[in-house]
């Protein structure tokens, strides 16, 4: 099943495969959170930002956006949205179908959470 670049909006969820990786880069395949705009880019490439599992420890971490599990997202577990491992990516990386995707508030706590990694002020 191929995808192209406008089947996939901002706000959504997609499983992406990350491998390979170095180092500490989020690893294998995981669902992660579109942020780039509908309206830019000619490249086959959209920005996002990787979705973990959650822990208790990660509570005081501005980057991490905790993230229950619901039927719009349609994620399995409380999960965190990691915006230090933001990055742009092929979108032969996704693997269809959709999983669903986040609320405009929670797009907007993501955005914030990039913002402070970046100190944007």
């Amino acid at each position: 099943m191929s995808i192209k670049t406008s089947d996939i909006k901002r706000g959504e969820i997609w499983r992406v495969n990350f491998d390979p990786t170095i180092g500490a880069e989020i690893k294998k395949t995981r669902p992660a959170v579109v942020i780039s705009s509908n309206l830019i880019g000619r490249l086959p490439i959209k920005l996002i930002v990787p979705i973990t599992g959650w822990d208790s420890s990660y509570e005081n971490y501005i980057w991490l956006t905790k993230i229950q599990p619901n039927s719009k997202n349609n994620l399995t577990k409380i999960s965190a949205i990691d915006a230090l491992q933001v990055r742009g990516v092929d979108i032969q990386r996704f693997i269809p179908p959709k999983m669903g995707e986040i609320s405009l508030e929670q797009i907007e706590e993501v955005i914030a959470s990039i913002a402070a990694v970046i100190e944007l002020q």
